[in-house]
């Protein structure tokens, strides 16, 4: 699984980040780890150097074998949470389309067979 970290202008993107993100997504997406080929991080500071509640972003895009990507926003006051909260609806959205693809809802042939 490959780790692409972008960030906008506010945020410098140094060797602790790199290494943060990195540990996050990689713990969280672990278990989807073969499925997935890449993960694309967009990290940003919708305020500056202004302190605001939830001005911290993290959008996670997955790329996945055979799938549209996958993507989810968060946003917390702190970078970390941000990128936590992200790691974590990712790996929801992604388990729940995997069970979907193994489980694709079973017609009721029942009705068919009984008239």
């Amino acid at each position: 699984m490959q780790i692409q970290i972008n960030t906008d202008h506010n945020i410098e993107c140094h060797e602790g980040l790199t290494t943060l993100v990195k540990d996050i997504v990689e713990s969280t997406l672990s278990r989807l780890s073969d499925h997935i080929t890449r993960i694309e991080v967009h990290l940003s500071d919708e305020n500056g150097k202004k302190h605001s509640k939830n001005d911290k972003r993290c959008m996670l895009e997955a790329r996945l074998e055979g799938r549209k990507p996958f993507a989810v926003t968060q946003k917390s006051e702190k970078l970390d949470h941000a990128i936590n909260g992200a790691a974590d609806k990712l790996a929801r959205l992604i388990e729940s389309s995997l069970d979907k693809s193994k489980h694709p809802k079973s017609h009721n042939t029942d009705r068919l067979l009984n008239t």
